[in-house]
């Protein structure tokens, strides 16, 4: 009986699985005119190697904590000083008289008689030996070191992919020729040889730069300087690494297809090899972020940076130095934000490189 049930079934029908419950991972949502149940099972769509990486990035608490540090670090120092400097009244200066907040919460202006103060509401995080407002000073110097470190990793992007991609897909003595050159570069040790360079070349800068507009007013001409001389040294590795990987892309099957429809070679490199460059720049950058932070603070705190009465967080450091036994806070303050700065440009260049090439774990 109950077979004939089953076989006397109408075709669009599906008889039911008496023993079973009948289990779908999909919805049924409506019925054809014939009665047969339509398809609408829909493949998954496969995520790009993009999205896995991501996915791995997102997964990954310490890249995504130093992230959002670092994302406060930049925006800090970006608006900050805006609305700092409507925070507060009036202030009745003995040396000034009556001034705005615009004045006193500027980096640059000193009170004489304000000098080591303590964090208090008029000034949040204290004054320096001079009586400037340490916060001011504090956003002023993040500006300063954040943007020395992007216009070096620019230039040392743009160079190190020039000459690492040439170098890489054209080979002979193209190839012979770069690589000597990196190899020179390489000779020099990088932070000596930006110290040699800022102390021979920097009163020269001083007057070269001081009149160029948002760089050479209030110390800032010898950045100019500083910033050519860390990419300087900074591009041959870079240029190094991009070599190698673009030895390898250009022996893959996409590349010699394209070559075989007739693509120049100017397309090939824009349009195969340099997307896939950009996991081996991204992390390379992040590193090297944080290790061009630290060496502009390590020039300005030896007196080769920026000078007086320009603001950097090692000329903080160096300016608080011999207060260390009576107002530790001031050199405290700006060694722990060069810290988390740093060590947040690391972790998260690690979690890049992880996330990016899962096999470096191993």
């Amino acid at each position: 009986m109950e077979t004939r049930d089953k076989n006397n079934a109408s075709p669009g029908m599906i008889a039911p699985d008496t023993a079973m419950p009948m289990e779908s991972e999909y919805a049924v949502e409506t019925t054809g005119k014939d009665g047969i149940q339509p398809d609408i099972r829909q493949p998954k769509k496969s995520p790009t190697p993009f999205q896995d990486s991501m996915r791995r990035l997102r997964r990954d608490k310490r890249a995504m904590i130093s992230l959002a540090f670092l994302i406060f670090f930049i925006i800090l120092p970006l608006i900050g000083p805006v609305i700092y400097q409507h925070v507060g009244g009036t202030y009745n200066s003995t040396t000034y008289g009556n001034i705005s907040p615009q004045q006193y919460h500027d980096p640059f202006h000193q009170e004489l008689d304000r000098q080591d103060e303590n964090p208090s509401g008029q000034y949040l995080l204290g004054t320096d030996s001079v009586g400037r407002d340490l916060f001011a000073r504090l956003m002023a110097g993040m500006l300063i070191s954040i943007a020395v470190a992007i216009i070096v990793e620019i230039i040392t992007v743009v160079l190190g992919l020039a000459v690492g991609i040439l170098a890489g897909f054209y080979g002979g003595w193209i190839d012979q020729l770069l690589a000597r050159f990196t190899d020179i570069m390489f000779a020099f040790p990088g932070l000596l040889f930006t110290i040699l360079l800022a102390g021979i070349f920097g009163s020269s800068a001083d007057a070269t730069f001081s009149h160029i507009p948002l760089v050479g007013a209030n110390g800032n001409a010898r950045l100019v300087l500083v910033s050519m001389a860390l990419a300087l040294v900074g591009w041959p590795f870079m240029a190094r690494q991009v070599r190698g990987l673009t030895l390898q892309l250009r022996e893959q099957q996409f590349v010699e297809a394209a070559r075989t429809m007739g693509t120049t070679d100017w397309n090939i490199i824009v349009r195969h090899i340099v997307p896939n460059l950009f996991s081996i720049v991204i992390v390379q950058v992040t590193l090297d972020l944080g290790s061009t932070i630290i060496n502009e603070a390590g020039l300005s705190y030896l007196g080769l940076g920026v000078q007086p009465p320009g603001s950097s967080i090692g000329l903080m450091i160096n300016d608080a130095s011999n207060l260390v036994d009576t107002h530790p806070w001031e050199v405290l303050l700006p060694s722990i934000v060069l810290t988390i700065i740093v060590l947040s440009f690391s972790f998260l260049g690690d979690g890049l490189r992880d996330a990016f090439d899962p096999r470096s774990k191993d």
